[in-house]
């Protein structure tokens, strides 16, 4: 690993972890507002839901820039968003409802945005656990169809929000736009638009290997998604 991918991987770390670290600080000083608990699925459910859609733009944006190393980044962004829900999921078992499994039965089955939520974590579970390289060998092509699940994830995990909020849908609302970009640009008409954009740009890549290397790279070593 060279000292670059080391460092951006410690950046990585520091930005998705200081939140955290924020959020407990928080709650230790009673900061949190008149309803804590609310705060904290809030904050954690942000989170989850804007890792998951920087993960996402990964792809894009190495496509358009020609960045390849990006791609080196998007399985630790994916996972970290991964980590991001679960905390979301475990404060409303811990902290909304303390284990109580017949009302978060109810809950599931009788309240549509709690299903949706439940249903995008389920989903971003299996993606988790088989994002290490022995998975992707073991997978092999059927490894990119499994992860392509994540546009899936994140359109419900939007959805979840959306009808969480209500009132205020100005949040949800911008990561749905973010998420329909990002479907959008993988039209092939669209890919090849913003392939033919870049030549115009005189942009290259930046990683040696060029295109069959960031393809490699992806292949490999990132998660979640294509």
């Amino acid at each position: 690993m060279s000292l670059r991918l080391r460092w951006g991987k410690v950046l990585v770390w520091i930005v998705c972890l200081l939140p955290a670290l924020w959020l407990g600080y928080e709650a230790l000083t009673g900061q949190l507002g008149a309803n804590p608990i609310e705060e904290v699925l809030h904050r954690t459910g942000w989170w989850a839901l804007a890792l998951l859609m920087v993960s996402l733009a990964v792809t894009p944006i190495r496509r358009l820039t020609g960045w390849n190393r990006l791609i080196r980044y998007r399985r630790l962004l994916g996972l970290f968003a991964f980590a991001w829900a679960t905390t979301h999921f475990l404060g409303y078992l811990v902290l909304d409802q303390w284990f109580a499994w017949p009302f978060i039965v109810e809950d599931i089955t009788e309240r549509p945005f709690i299903l949706v939520g439940f249903a995008a974590w389920l989903l971003l579970l299996p993606l988790a656990v088989t994002s290490t390289r022995g998975w992707i060998r073991r997978l092999g092509k059927r490894w990119g169809v499994l992860h392509r699940l994540v546009y899936l994830a994140a359109a419900l995990g939007s959805l979840h929000f959306f009808w969480k909020v209500k009132a205020d849908t100005r949040e949800p609302l911008v990561f749905i736009a973010v998420l329909a970009v990002l479907l959008l640009i993988r039209v092939p008409r669209v890919r090849e638009r913003a392939r033919v954009w870049r030549k115009r740009l005189g942009l290259r890549a930046t990683q040696s290997g060029g295109t069959y290397g960031a393809r490699r790279d992806e292949d490999r070593l990132s998660a979640p998604g294509p």
